[in-house]
């Protein structure tokens, strides 16, 4: 799967990011380095409103920024498990692990068997691995 690139022209409010902005982004990640983006850019951008734009990001092989969406998904799954889906809707994030499942390499389909282990066993919740990218540094399968 490959997303359409459009040229990457800046945020209008790096804290608020558009689905197009981000997915521009996301293909040319150098024009603004995560390092210049605010504190805790990531948590900022893994709510409900971005999610299936990070999702198509993270499903893509060839986007740049591919490990960065990946590590929202991590963070959106936690949330809305953790907040017992007060966060985020449990349907939603369901249907992210399903298509994941069915249509993800690897990397996607360990973050949907890891999603669902969290799910059922929620004491499981590691604050490194799921929000600070330690599962996609070093992916690995929950059990």
């Amino acid at each position: 799967m490959t997303l359409q690139q459009s040229t990457f022209r800046g945020f209008a409010n790096a804290v608020d990011p558009t689905a197009a902005e981000l997915r521009a982004w996301a293909y040319q990640p150098d024009s603004v380095p995560l390092q210049t983006m605010p504190q805790d850019w990531d948590l900022l951008v893994s709510g409900d409103r971005l999610i299936g734009t990070l999702f198509d990001l993270a499903m893509d092989r060839s986007c740049p920024a591919r490990r960065f969406a990946l590590h929202c998904l991590y963070i959106y799954a936690a949330d809305g498990i953790r907040t017992s889906f007060r966060a985020h809707p449990k349907r939603r994030l369901r249907k992210l692990v399903e298509q994941a499942e069915e249509y993800g390499d690897e990397l996607m389909v360990t973050w949907a068997h890891n999603s669902r282990v969290l799910l059922a066993k929620p004491d499981l919740f590691d604050y490194h691995d799921w929000c600070e990218g330690g599962l996609v540094r070093q992916s690995r399968r929950l059990a």
